[in-house]
């Protein structure tokens, strides 16, 4: 019965580092697409492109950072 318990504790801990990374990744790859667009349609390349890997890369810090406070406060509570 213990070992049941400890599996579904570690599948949860692995799916959840699979969505948050997901997440953090998605978030730089939205950038540089986004930028990449951006250069296309105005012909600044490569700025745009470096904007959006910054300003994805911070928003996936952000949300990161984010998340991890709210499990603290979560795991804090109980």
């Amino acid at each position: 019965m213990q070992q049941d318990s400890t599996h579904r504790q570690v599948t949860a801990a692995v799916d959840d580092g699979w969505m948050r990374g997901g997440s953090f990744l998605g978030s730089i790859l939205s950038g540089f697409l986004l930028g990449y667009l951006g250069d296309r349609w105005l012909d600044t390349t490569p700025w745009l492109v470096i904007l959006g890997i910054v300003v994805g890369s911070y928003s996936g810090f952000m949300r990161l950072w984010h998340e991890s406070r709210v499990m603290t406060d979560e795991r804090d509570d109980r």
